[in-house]
């Protein structure tokens, strides 16, 4: 069982920024996927990016490409999302969620994800 504990979530104007981090209970292993969603209120849960423990390759959907940035620092056992250019739209709880299956990295398939944590919100006024 993994634990996955997010933080840096809080409100920002819009084109501000923010870095939300997500710190697991246990060290990465390889082929391992970390990837970041979000859910607005009456909105389905959206993916956002991510990246394969080992790999170099990141995955983000395309209304978060040129903003969000994902990349992990294995030592910390943590995962970051820089968000850059905020807009009042991604205004949302923002999850961290990790896939041990060893398959393809991507956010298409959510189910992958078997672990997830509680989340942290993100607010962004105009």
């Amino acid at each position: 069982q993994v634990r996955l504990a997010e933080s840096g979530g809080g409100s920002a104007q819009a084109g501000g920024s923010l870095r939300l981090a997500c710190e697991a209970s246990q060290y990465f292993d390889r082929g391992w996927c970390l990837g970041w969603f979000r859910q607005a209120p009456e909105k389905e849960r959206e993916g956002l990016a991510a990246l394969g423990i080992g790999g170099n390759r990141a995955y983000y959907a395309d209304s978060t490409k040129g903003r969000f940035t994902i990349w992990y620092d294995a030592p910390k056992k943590s995962v970051y999302l820089q968000l850059n250019s905020l807009k009042p739209e991604d205004t949302a709880m923002y999850y961290c969620a990790l896939d041990v299956t060893g398959g393809y990295c991507y956010t298409d398939q959510e189910e992958t994800f078997g672990f997830w944590g509680l989340g942290t919100q993100v607010t962004v006024s105009s």
